[in-house]
């Protein structure tokens, strides 16, 4: 299936149900007055997070939801049926927005959450509600409300805990293949991941996290060029950024320092929220030299980018150092998570979503 992170849908909730008017008419009762009853209130249409879902690419195909619209009233006091609601399932991390207002309406960020975006009508009063000391007969009733009309935008915001930037082909699909069960496609030409891609990496029992890669970015994305721009809103939700560095790039006119540098000047157009995250280097690709020369290219590279954070030397085709790195991650995100849980914090009030 393409991979969809944006769309739009047109939801429409349902309309109140008539009033109705009635007057009783049963033997020896010549004064029974109204008994015309209400009408049901539509049905409002709700957004529901679900798993399994992994794209907007429905919402390409279906467009337009309507809710059920309530039934008119009757005479014995009898108050019509209300509109059954409408849940519409969407993919955890959905973010929703009102197209003509631009006000964001939820961000629905785990399984099960439910958001409801346009109310139904109530419905409308029948002849009996009318009733008074001087108009005993009254013969007005309600014609019940129009349901909401939105037009919605929604925005698909990748759940994961480590995400993964670079320069295309810097070695991030082979990382992510080589330590989870992700397959994206592979290849010795830039541009290969045209969209993201999650994989769980499995660090023993009950200890794993999700891995978010996007198509890699160029210098000048933040002026639209090249793919990965448009993704780096997948990475707003991680917890830590994996910054790959090819150290034996194939362009002898390459320099790793400069395209690093590049990347994080990218970073802080985007968001500076995002550039402010846990970002660690990771020197990949160390299979193409001999191990000396890796590990001395290496630290160079840290030398020249005066990096004080953690970095690793790793091959995501031999698996050289990836264990390392995964391990760390994973001790990371365990440390932050009890530190988290010590304050009573969740995930959703840590990580506010940068503006863009």
């Amino acid at each position: 299936m393409k991979f969809v992170d944006e769309a739009k849908m047109r939801v429409q909730a349902g309309n109140g149900g008539r009033g109705c008017m009635s007057f009783r008419r049963e033997k020896f009762m010549p004064f029974g007055g109204p008994d015309g009853g209400d009408g049901g209130h539509g049905g409002g249409v709700f957004l529901r997070a679900a798993e399994g879902i992994n794209t907007l690419a429905d919402f390409r195909v279906e467009r337009n939801f309507k809710a059920q619209s309530g039934e008119a009233g009757s005479g014995n006091d009898c108050t019509g049926r209300g509109g059954e609601d409408l849940y519409v399932a969407v993919p955890v991390g959905t973010v929703v927005r009102d197209t003509e207002t631009g006000e964001q309406l939820g961000d629905l960020v785990r399984a099960g959450d439910i958001l409801q975006v346009a109310r139904g009508g109530k419905g409308g009063w029948g002849n009996a509600k009318f009733k008074t000391s001087t108009n005993r007969a009254p013969r007005q009733f309600g014609p019940g409300l129009p349901g909401e009309k939105r037009l919605l935008e929604l925005e698909l915001k990748v759940i994961a805990d480590v995400g993964l930037l670079g320069f295309p082909n810097a070695g991030k699909s082979t990382l992510i293949r080589a330590v989870s069960s992700a397959r994206p496609k592979v290849a010795d030409y830039p541009f290969t991941t045209l969209h993201p891609n999650l994989g769980v990496v499995y660090c023993g029992e009950h200890r794993s996290f999700v891995m978010a890669d996007i198509p890699g970015l160029i210098e000048g994305a933040a002026e639209g060029a090249g793919l990965g721009i448009r993704f780096l809103r997948h990475l707003q939700r991680t917890r830590v950024l994996l910054h790959l560095v090819d150290i034996a790039p194939l362009d002898p006119d390459a320099d790793p320092v400069r395209d690093a540098r590049a990347i994080v000047a990218e970073l802080k157009k985007f968001s500076k929220d995002l550039a402010a995250r846990p970002r660690w280097l990771v020197l990949s690709k160390s299979d193409l030299l001999p191990a000396d020369e890796a590990e001395k290219k290496a630290r160079a590279i840290v030398r020249a980018l005066r990096f004080k954070g953690p970095w690793f030397l790793v091959s995501g085709v031999s698996g050289a150092g990836t264990r390392a790195l995964t391990e760390a991650v994973m001790t990371f995100l365990e440390e932050r998570a009890a530190a988290e849980a010590a304050a009573g914090t969740s995930r959703t009030a840590f990580d506010t979503d940068a503006e863009t």
